[in-house]
């Protein structure tokens, strides 16, 4: 299997993806917020609010999973990365681990298409040359492992993001 034909990074609206499984950059409230989780949450409809309000929340690095309701997409898959604090307090696990949780739950529930956002490197200030590079590595060691997913995106919504997470996929996908 080419696992590189599987991964694609595309500048784009992550609430427009026609995917079966979108990935939310949430809070750990899981109530909505600003950013790809208010834009999710707009796009979705008012039971995603309701579905999210019975799980819980979530702790950073976890993910849950909920129904997508009005997005294209059948299932949000939401996870919390983490707020950056200058690298010395495991921000850079976290995130991995909030990338693996989703996929592991993706395969769970027998997900073949993904869209992932850039997960903390907007208001939670995590650098995007680190994210990227972090989330390329996740997905790619993920797909190796014999996974069911053949779609695998990464949405990012300008330009700047777009070019570091093409180059980690490009530097990462080099040396498979």
């Amino acid at each position: 299997m080419d696992i590189s034909g599987i991964i694609s990074v595309i500048m784009g609206d992550i609430v427009e993806q026609d995917v079966d499984a979108i990935v939310n950059a949430a809070n750990n409230s899981l109530l909505g917020g600003g950013g790809v989780d208010g834009a999710i949450h707009c796009a979705a409809g008012p039971q995603l609010l309701e579905e999210c309000r019975a799980l819980g929340g979530c702790p950073t690095g976890e993910a849950r999973i909920t129904k997508g309701y009005m997005l294209p997409a059948k299932w949000v898959i939401h996870t919390v990365g983490p707020v950056w604090k200058g690298g010395r307090f495991r921000e850079e696990q976290l995130l991995t681990d909030a990338y693996r949780n989703s996929l592991t739950l993706a395969e769970k529930y027998d997900v073949k298409s993904i869209a992932f956002p850039g997960i903390s490197i907007g208001a939670y200030g995590f650098p995007v040359e680190i994210a990227s590079g972090l989330a390329v590595g996740t997905i790619l060691e993920h797909l190796k492992t014999g996974s069911s997913l053949n779609d695998v995106r990464l949405i990012c919504f300008n330009e700047a993001s777009y070019i570091f997470y093409l180059n980690a996929l490009e530097q990462q996908v080099s040396l498979l």
